[in-house]
């Protein structure tokens, strides 16, 4: 079997840290939190900036929440700048060094961060960005950001990926090398009780359009989680805030597809079941490599196949559904309250 060029295409459009907000304010209107359920940065709103880099598609309105949050806390936003190199060139213009650098771009475990390593490349991820600082692709960060300043990513789990927090890390650092800040937890613009929020994210998943039902994912839930004392099939079953700090979950998908084509049609494979499927994706070492960095097993996905006799090329589609419950942090001193998302807390931020 000669396959004569080989496509590989992973689509990530999920809703990770991309959860559609339940707050509401009427246009136009701005409201003033409470600084003691909001800030970020105690006293100092001074010297700072936010990016939010990224805009809402359908009924999504992260950014449009997050842009809100920030504006309430009177640190200027800058939108409409989606990618790093497009941040690091305004930085360069800047006539001041920042104290905060905020950057709000959704991430999930799964595709790195929606945030573009340059106007019409890639998004970041490990790979990606890694080979834009080795080829020197990126601009070198001459302005803005001191040995002092913190650049905080608000993108979900980046907190607990090392690797590419170092790699961003890099990106903003020249002759001096600021620290860079991000939570391992799931940031959430818009809730019903505080704008802004922390939670612990778990999840299960299954064939898209296959759903098992709650009980049996609840059951699926207690063997990936054994030590989490979590009532899966209430978590799993509620889908909205309905007190502070409930727990609660949502749905996203995530598409894999790719596309091969052979020299003669008659080499095209006879993939008749979703286990003939099954069998060949495994064997391909592209596609095994790319799902083994998702981290989604094979027979959690729907497939399908689609043949083009006259392009002579197989299409393989795979889809799985992700179910994420959502355990907000708590405040571990005032119970029933969500803990504040300070990002000097250790707790609840990691600085590199």
């Amino acid at each position: 079997m000669k396959f004569f060029t080989v496509l590989l295409i992973v689509f990530t459009t999920f809703l990770a840290c991309e959860k559609a907000s339940l707050y509401e304010v009427p246009h136009g209107e701005e409201v003033a939190y409470n600084s003691n359920d909001t800030m970020l940065e105690s006293n100092v709103k001074t010297n700072s900036i936010a990016f939010i880099a990224g805009f809402d598609e359908d009924e999504n309105t992260y950014y449009t929440n997050a842009t809100r949050y920030f504006k309430n806390q009177q640190i200027p936003v800058v939108e409409e700048l989606y990618s790093l190199d497009e941040i690091i060139a305004y930085l360069n213009m800047s006539t001041k060094t920042y104290k905060n650098i905020h950057i709000i771009s959704h991430s999930n475990p799964w595709a790195g961060i929606s945030l573009k390593v340059s106007k019409d490349g890639n998004r970041i991820t490990v790979h990606n960005l890694d080979t834009a600082l080795n080829s020197k692709s990126i601009p070198i960060v001459t302005h803005g950001v001191d040995e002092h300043t913190n650049i905080i990513f608000h993108s979900c789990g980046l907190g607990e990926n090392t690797e590419l927090a170092q790699l961003l890390k890099q990106a903003f650092t020249n002759t001096v090398s600021p620290q860079l800040i991000a939570s391992p937890y799931f940031n959430v613009f818009g809730g019903n009780y505080v704008p802004h929020y922390l939670a612990k994210p778990y999840y299960v998943s299954y064939p898209t359009g296959h759903s098992p039902g709650p009980l049996a994912l609840s059951e699926e839930m207690k063997t990936i989680y054994p030590k989490v004392t979590i009532d899966w099939n209430t978590a799993l079953t509620t889908r909205k805030e309905t007190t502070a700090t409930e727990i609660y979950s949502y749905r996203f998908n995530v598409p894999v597809e790719w596309e091969f084509t052979f020299e003669d049609v008659s080499e095209i494979p006879s993939l008749e079941t979703r286990d003939d499927i099954m069998d060949f994706v495994s064997e391909q070492d592209e596609m095994a490599m790319a799902l083994y960095e998702l981290d989604i097993p094979l027979e959690k996905y729907r497939w399908i196949i689609k043949i083009s006799e006259e392009k002579k090329t197989l299409l393989i589609k795979g889809k799985t559904t992700i179910l994420c419950v959502l355990d907000p942090i708590e405040n571990s001193n005032d119970a029933g309250n969500y803990a504040v998302p300070e990002i000097t807390n250790e707790n609840l931020y990691t600085v590199f």
